[in-house]
């Protein structure tokens, strides 16, 4: 005789497992977790009683992701979940992902594995391609699959710009002086890129001065990285997209070639066929600030025209409007709010051996810093207003600004470009960094970053 799944759930619920006693057939915790989807109260409650008296806290996981998707009583899936952790952290689903992200050592069922894949595959078939089997066992992994969460859009929902239409400076009629662009310039290719554009599509893969590259830009923690997307032994540069997931607040983006998941954030790979490939993306540097400013710096830019090929509002101020303007966050994770607020803005740096984060506070009236990290010393010289910093290199200089000009303590007056610090024949490199909020930096880079408290 064959049970309807009705019948199963309910037969489920009813047997207790005596010491020493066989089972003939154990229950199969994926379809449990379906019925718990479901919301179909003959299969949903008898689910859910099955998990309570069980009493074991791997099955959190399935409970926490039904909790956003189920049909059913939140509520009645919160007392499962107290039951079976001991833990009270709230009654919603952004307080439990919270409490997942603090308690890794909740190792889910490994049912979880397949009731993810089928969860997800209900909202888009297409995240099929990021979540096969052979790549999303925990120990294939550099995430938890339990903290990779749905961003509310399918793969290129948010769709990047590929070789983009540029205009001319003097075209772009459609920009206020005031407006924030991301600027770029390598090898003398000078470009700029509308925040008010790229907030609808936070990527685009470009060439610009001859190298391969991708902007990163995570609408979500604030930052936009720029990578050079040439890798030592690929032979063809990535390029990228936009997943529609995200581990704890920040973008999972995705390379083309190998549908690989990678962490926005630290430019590496994290899910897929290249997670034991090494690879950290080069950063270059790039610099938020005004359109007024970056043109009159950069008189020949070229800008990143209206003309994109999709049809969204790029009126000013209107993109994630209500985000940018809010402290809280939108998805749930941890941060340490001890020394600043989740949404603080800094200026981080990842190299010479280390992190180190510049409050962008430290910047108000376009103050200019000598510090350091590691064994190099460093001028960043920003605008906290235009959001906007630069880093160089200074070697054993110290920089002041006198009389509105860049001047060194050997008296040498200094230009600051978009690649160097220039005075005569000496030159001292700018350095990669980027802007992004305090939760993402403090997330991520935390525990191996330095922050300046000057």
């Amino acid at each position: 005789m064959s049970l309807t799944r009705r019948q199963f759930a309910a037969l489920a619920a009813s047997i207790t497992v005596l010491p020493g006693m066989a089972v003939a057939q154990a229950p199969d915790y994926r379809l449990m977790m379906l019925d718990i989807l479901s919301g179909d109260p003959g299969l949903f409650f008898p689910a859910l009683e099955h998990i309570k008296q069980r009493g074991n806290p791997d099955m959190a996981a399935g409970l926490i992701q039904s909790m956003r998707f189920s049909n059913g009583s939140n509520a009645d899936i919160v007392e499962t979940l107290k039951a079976i952790t001991g833990a009270n952290p709230g009654d919603d689903w952004f307080d439990w992902m919270l409490w997942q992200e603090a308690n890794p050592q909740v190792r889910p069922h490994p049912s979880f594995i397949n009731f993810k894949r089928e969860t997800m595959l209900r909202i888009d078939p297409n995240f099929d391609d990021f979540l096969k089997r052979r790549y999303i066992a925990p120990d294939k992994m550099r995430i938890r699959l339990e903290e990779i969460t749905w961003g509310g859009v399918r793969k290129d929902g948010i769709p990047s710009l590929d070789n983009p239409k540029l205009t001319a400076a003097a075209q772009a009629t459609y920009m206020r002086d005031d407006d924030l662009v991301f600027g770029v310039s390598i090898n003398g290719d000078a470009r700029a890129y509308p925040l008010r554009i790229m907030g609808w599509h936070e990527m685009f893969n470009e060439t610009i001065g001859g190298v391969p590259v991708a902007l990163a830009y995570c609408t979500l923690c604030g930052s936009g990285i720029l990578f050079e997307t040439k890798v030592k032994g690929l032979a063809r540069p990535l390029v990228f997209g936009s997943s529609g997931f995200l581990y704890r607040s920040n973008k999972l983006m995705f390379d083309r070639q190998t549908n690989s998941l990678w962490n926005q954030f630290t430019g590496r790979p994290v899910v897929g066929p290249l997670v034991d490939s090494g690879i950290t993306l080069k950063q270059r540097p790039v610099v938020i600030t005004t359109w007024k400013a970056w043109r009159d710096r950069n008189p020949s830019t070229k800008i990143l025209s209206l003309d994109t090929g999709h049809r969204r509002d790029y009126g000013s101020g209107v993109v994630y409007s209500e985000y940018f303007g809010s402290n809280d966050l939108m998805f749930p994770t941890n941060v340490d709010q001890r020394r600043h607020k989740q949404k603080d803005y800094v200026f981080g740096i990842r190299q010479f051996g280390g992190a180190k984060a510049w409050p962008l506070k430290s910047f108000m009236g376009g103050r200019v810093l000598n510090d350091g990290m590691g064994n190099t010393n460093l001028l960043l010289i920003g605008d906290e207003k235009a959001r906007s910093v630069r880093a160089y290199e200074r070697g054993n200089l110290t920089f002041a600004v006198k009389s509105g000009k860049l001047t060194s303590d050997d008296s040498r007056v200094w230009r600051a470009t978009e690649d160097a610090l220039i005075s005569g024949d000496t030159r001292l490199p700018r350095v990669a960094g980027h802007v992004a909020y305090w939760f993402a930096w403090n997330g991520y880079l935390g525990a191996e970053s330095e922050l300046y408290n000057g």
